[in-house]
């Protein structure tokens, strides 16, 4: 396991698995959303297929992402090892409304300066809106690429529940 993707639905505990991951296996970690937005706006980096090329192209990394369609196949393509959180809306709502709640009350400034308003609540695009409309989705997706032959190589380990993934990142070895 020296090139991680830690993929599953928003909400899931990507980042955190892969921080933990990170720190326990000396790996340099890597958040795609602070890689994808890049300024104020919600505005995307026009040179994110460049900074995911010069990223990967270390021998060790950690990335939380299924990756955003213009990276994705390469993410895919040169990862060892999967780490799915395939957790249920009944585990990943409550978090998702938890965590944009306390986003938008501190006015906690996230990626590329941005911060969750009261207002974007109402936006399809918005965490809460998003987590729930793609997370069938997502896991079908997560699903079809785990089971696609050009990316047999891959290790996936797959966490059906939060206490499975706390076990495993828990254990020795």
């Amino acid at each position: 396991m020296e090139r991680i993707l830690v993929v599953g639905a928003t909400g899931a505990g990507k980042s955190t698995l892969a921080r933990g991951v990170s720190e326990r296996l000396k790996l340099p970690y890597h958040e795609m959303d602070a890689l994808y937005f890049s300024g104020p706006d919600w505005a995307v980096n026009e040179h994110l297929t460049d900074d995911v090329l010069r990223l990967t192209a270390e021998p060790r990394w950690i990335i939380d992402s299924i990756g955003s369609p213009e990276v994705r196949d390469l993410l895919w393509e040169l990862a060892d090892t999967v780490l799915w959180l395939d957790y249920g809306r009944g585990v990943i709502m409550p978090r998702v409304l938890r965590r944009s709640l306390r986003r938008t009350v501190t006015r906690e400034r996230v990626f590329g300066g941005n911060r969750e308003t009261w207002a974007g609540w109402l936006s399809r695009e918005h965490p809460a809106w998003w987590a729930w409309s793609q997370h069938a989705g997502r896991r079908a997706e997560i699903e079809r690429r785990t089971n696609d032959p050009r990316f047999a190589p891959l290790t996936t380990l797959r966490f059906a529940r939060p206490r499975d993934t706390a076990a495993w990142l828990g254990s020795p070895g």
